[in-house]
């Protein structure tokens, strides 16, 4: 029985295996002290925005995978966090979430890459499914996902970066002491859902990254 609230879905990846494995895997991965991360938002950021995308149609941006490549040299976990409602409006399964993450993860290795984990908030208030029909605290604008990998794999959040292509994602980030970056792909902070304000506006993932590096570099 997974010990994660039935509204969230986790998988951590396992680099031995360059493979997803479900949540009840993670019992003692954080070890050390708290450690700055990455979070990346999926839709809009890693891939195209698409309620119903099936993992055949799955595809990353083509900066995704030197982007992740670069944060994982320079040690810096990296951890997809993503609204799934999709699931509670039942326009996708945590099947295919399984088969769309287990293609990511060959594609980012495909560039040398991995993320350490993905959380994913399935809960919806206008659920078709009844035990996802919820306003979640893991569901973004809130903070919860990262809450929880913050919990999970021993992240400092306050030395952390949140990066998104909406304006929920910024909120989220910063509801949870992080620095927020908004990138100009995806929808690009046009959902105006939060007016919360991001630290930073550019262009786009590798622009993000490239900012973090200098950024850690200078500090």
């Amino acid at each position: 029985m997974s010990r994660y609230p039935v509204e969230l879905y986790v998988r951590f990846f396992d680099p031995h295996v360059c493979a997803f494995v479900d949540g009840n895997a993670a019992d003692g991965v954080a070890a050390g002290a708290p450690r700055p991360a990455v979070f990346l938002d999926r839709d809009g950021v890693m891939n195209r925005n698409d309620d119903s995308m099936t993992a055949a149609e799955f595809d990353l941006l083509p900066a995704v995978g030197p982007a992740v490549r670069r944060l994982n040299e320079a040690g810096l976990p990296v951890v997809v966090v993503t609204n799934q409602g999709g699931v509670a409006l039942e326009y996708t399964t945590i099947e295919e979430l399984d088969a769309i993450h287990a293609k990511m993860a060959r594609l980012l290795a495909v560039a040398s890459a991995h993320v350490e984990a993905i959380y994913g908030a399935l809960a919806y208030p206008d659920a078709k499914i009844a035990e996802l029909r919820m306003v979640s605290e893991f569901r973004k604008p809130a903070a919860g996902m990262l809450y929880q990998a913050s919990d999970d794999l021993a992240i400092d959040l306050s030395q952390s970066v949140m990066v998104g292509d909406t304006t929920t994602d910024v909120a989220a980030g910063r509801h949870a002491g992080c620095t927020s970056i908004l990138v100009r792909t995806g929808f690009g902070g046009s959902d105006r859902r939060s007016n919360v304000p991001p630290d930073i506006t550019l262009d786009d993932i590798t622009a993000a990254v490239e900012w973090i590096l200098a950024r850690r570099a200078v500090g």
